[in-house]
């Protein structure tokens, strides 16, 4: 998740928000794409957040977590396409299938981690944000702009053989575990 704000111009969302110290998030690391986002953020796709605080991951829930990422396999994702969220540019990773694969067996074994605590009602669709610092009434003229600019990079492909558990501090995101695909190489 990172710092990604919510969807511009949401008033249910502003108040979901501020991430709190301890809150976790499940994220894959898109390293290919880093020099498109212009996101104060790296490059990724959320799986799911928030999870559990971190005071609740113990070594057996940390086995668990093991067990259940070991249980897929390794992917790739595509992304040839932009999409756009109220105030958010994104990249629309393909297929989608894997990600949310991933997202429901955690929300199956953890229901209380609820995909961005609702305020989306079932969650977004997996996504790779570019840019979220325009309002919607601007980010037409804004986001066609960068479009343009980025389409010649596209499209950029990703395996995914991992998954990030990540934790907020209080100031930042910072990695916590890595879990492993099946598969990974």
């Amino acid at each position: 998740m990172y710092a990604e704000a919510e969807p511009a111009g949401s008033e249910d969302a502003a108040a979901g928000w501020p991430d709190v110290p301890g809150d976790t998030a499940f994220t894959i690391r898109v390293p290919a794409a880093d020099p498109l986002v212009r996101a104060p953020f790296p490059a990724h796709v959320t799986v799911l957040y928030p999870f559990v605080h971190e005071s609740r991951i113990n070594a057996a829930v940390d086995r668990e977590l093991a067990a259940l990422f070991a249980g897929h396999d390794a992917f790739t994702l595509t992304f040839d396409t932009f999409k756009r969220y109220p105030g958010v540019l994104y990249l629309d990773p393909w297929p989608h299938q894997p990600v949310t694969a991933l997202a429901k067996a955690l929300t199956r074994r953890w229901p209380e981690a609820v995909p961005y605590r609702g305020i989306f009602g079932a969650g977004l669709a997996p996504h790779l944000t570019i840019a979220n610092d325009q309002p919607p009434a601007t980010q037409d003229a804004a986001y066609d702009a960068l479009q343009a600019e980025l389409a010649p990079r596209l499209p950029l492909s990703c395996r995914v053989s991992s998954v990030h558990l990540i934790v907020w501090d209080g100031t930042r995101w910072q990695d916590r575990t890595v879990y492993r695909l099946a598969g990974h190489r």
